[in-house]
């Protein structure tokens, strides 16, 4: 760009637009038409939209959703803006070919002009009465300005500045800005050009509520302007009912499939239906005004959701708007856990007596990065690479200030109980259980920092019961997946002699490779003066109660257990301590996080999962082809 005023400001709103912004931005380098600058207006948004921006060197102006309106951004990003010409552009379109900028700014440089507008097509991903309806509404041919009247677009349009400094965009509005200001401009004697050869893709994938919303926004605004009201109801419904028949006779002839045809009623149904409730509705401006993030913007991401028992598939949910204290997380990686297919099989305790219920996003093992923040939380965390404590209780009731947070009775846990977790693109969190991740650990080794909390708790709690807890004392863990091999890693670092038994080969395999001393037999129990059990196995648990020697400490951190006849007078008789332990809080979370660099990680991973082949990924799960199954969330 030259370094002198560039003739033309080019303003992009955006709003969670990564898929399309990059494209659009790229384009714009095989313009012919070079004297521009480019402004991108951001609402908001919380996945790589600003990344991108600034990536492209546009000039980035930041608005909180809930001050948006099209008036609103547009005018933040004018205040910005260098140029003397002003062209607007949705972030989800695309040139048609490389003089759209040039023709659509061309005419502004006539007299009396004060806006232009460009056409607009369908894309191949346009429902088929958008795309014909973008047909009738633009065309291949100019307009007499005096017939055009005071029609504009503001996915496509551009405007003079000196004009624009006189009467900025109406900022009240819920749509329909662009057809104000051209109404108060031609009535002042001056003219609105459509220009036909400035031709722009425009690429609408819309949910059915997302179709209603527009329209009802947009009749909303028609009303408010006094250019259309409820005694248009009629002959709105004459002209869909009428365009109806024609896209229906237009899909038989060139794509007579049951799907077109379903798609067709349903966008007609959906757009009607706004229109009528936005000219009808007394109260709509004011709906609007009390409703405005829900009307503006729909914030949906893929997820894996667990129906019930037996029953998960890929969805898609919508994401609610973040309240104070909360922050929202795009996830990095998540890593499957037993516990998740626990819950997936109706064998996890939770969800046998009640305490949980489904649907619910499985997932407690994440890293993300923090991608936006609410109120009375700190904006230093946007950005941040995270992991987030899995129990979450509410920190005020007497068992939470004593520490006791599993007892809290307001206790909910990520991806497991009460909370969506980690399958999803997004989660949303109060900020205070977050952690932020050291700079010497990658995203993808995050993944244990749960785990290695949980393991942590455990052999604390072993050390202060544990009489003979000194060095070079003997451990057994019993089960070398990953909750086993941390443990054994974390207390072979306290200087105990451990060794892992396991009958799985592989996993003693990997037990060697990250340092440790691996058995397949369970016989040799009276050796160890501790025994960690990891597996949750109900005849692992009955040998280790059975043959572990006298004195001997036994940890117990493997779920579930289920029902076990426990013979307490070879418990009593041979004093032998039990330690339970769940979970893991904020000060374990602290100590795995410094703790994980210094463990051998290498060998836990393997292949990484998309989201989408979930299925896949709980099979090698429960097959062991791998210490630690990883799906990267968010790779596309």
């Amino acid at each position: 760009m030259p370094d002198s005023l560039p003739e033309t400001s080019l303003v992009i709103r955006t709003f969670n637009e990564e898929r399309h912004l990059g494209p659009l931005l790229e384009s714009l380098a095989g313009q012919a038409y070079r004297d521009f600058e480019v402004i991108v207006v951001d609402s908001g948004s919380f996945d790589r939209t600003r990344e991108i921006a600034r990536a492209h060197g546009a000039n980035l102006v930041r608005i909180k959703s809930w001050d948006f309106t099209f008036g609103y951004s547009l005018n933040a990003g004018i205040r910005a803006a260098r140029g003397s010409l002003i062209a607007i552009a949705s972030a989800h379109t695309l040139p048609v070919d490389e003089n759209w900028l040039g023709n659509l700014v061309a005419p502004l440089r006539r007299d009396k002009v004060a806006m232009t507008y460009g056409r607009q097509v369908g894309h191949q991903a346009s429902k088929l009465s958008e795309l014909l309806d973008f047909e009738r509404t633009f065309g291949p041919h100019p307009k007499d300005p005096l017939a055009n009247g005071c029609f504009a677009n503001n996915a496509n349009s551009a405007v003079r500045r000196e004009l624009w400094e006189q009467m900025p965009f109406d900022e009240a509005l819920p749509g329909l800005e662009d057809i104000a200001w051209a109404k108060h401009w031609v009535e002042q004697g001056w003219s609105v050009v459509y220009e036909p050869s400035a031709a722009l893709q425009h690429i609408h994938e819309e949910t059915w509520p997302q179709v209603r919303r527009r329209f009802y926004r947009e009749a909303v605004a028609a009303k408010h302007l006094g250019v259309s009201g409820r005694r248009r109801v009629p002959s709105e419904c004459a002209r869909e009912l009428a365009w109806l028949c024609g896209d229906l006779a237009h899909a038989a002839k060139k794509e007579p499939s049951a799907r077109r045809l379903t798609e067709i009623c349903r966008f007609r149904y959906h757009k009607l239906r706004g229109t009528v409730h936005g000219l009808w509705d007394a109260k709509a401006v004011r709906e609007l005004a009390e409703k405005k993030r829900a009307y503006y913007f729909e914030s949906r991401c893929r997820a894996v959701q667990i129906k019930g028992p037996h029953r998960a598939e890929l969805v898609e949910l919508e994401l609610p708007s973040l309240r104070p204290g909360e922050a929202r997380i795009r996830v990095a990686y998540e890593g499957v856990c037993g516990t998740d297919l626990e819950m997936l099989s109706g064998e996890l305790g939770y969800y046998k007596h009640g305490t949980a219920k489904y649907p619910i996003v499985p997932g407690h093992e994440m890293s993300g990065e923090v991608v936006e923040v609410g109120d009375n939380v700190d904006q230093a965390w946007v950005g941040d690479w995270v992991v987030v404590e899995c129990i979450q209780s509410c920190g005020r009731c007497p068992d939470c200030r004593q520490g006791n947070h599993a007892n809290c009775a307001q206790r909910q846990e990520l991806g497991v109980m009460g909370l969506n977790g980690g399958y999803s693109q997004y989660l949303i969190t109060p900020a205070r259980f977050l952690h932020r991740i050291p700079p010497e650990l990658d995203l993808r080794t995050a993944v244990l920092v749960e785990p290695t909390a949980v393991a942590i708790r455990g052999i604390t709690r072993l050390g202060a019961s544990w009489r003979g807890a000194t060095p070079g004392a003997r451990v057994a863990v019993v089960g070398a997946g990953p909750i086993g091999n941390l443990c054994g890693q974390l207390l072979q670092q306290r200087g105990y002699a451990v060794t892992i038994l396991d009958r799985d080969a592989r996993r003693r395999e990997l037990a060697g490779q990250c340092g440790l001393s691996a058995s397949e037999s369970l016989e040799g129990l009276r050796d160890f003066d501790a025994v960690v059990e990891a597996t949750g196995s109900v005849q692992a648990l009955r040998g280790i109660l059975s043959h572990s020697k006298a004195g001997a400490c036994l940890l117990l951190i493997g779920l579930p257990y289920s029902r076990v006849e426990v013979d307490f007078e070879n418990i009593v008789a041979y004093e032998k301590t039990i330690v339970g332990s769940l979970g893991s809080d904020a000060a374990n979370f602290a100590e795995a996080l410094a703790a994980l660099p210094e463990l051998h990680t290498e060998p836990f991973f393997g292949q990484d999962y998309r989201l989408e082949n979930f299925q896949q990924a709980w099979k090698d799960f429960q097959e062991h082809k791998n210490l630690k199954t990883v799906l990267a969330v968010n790779q596309e």
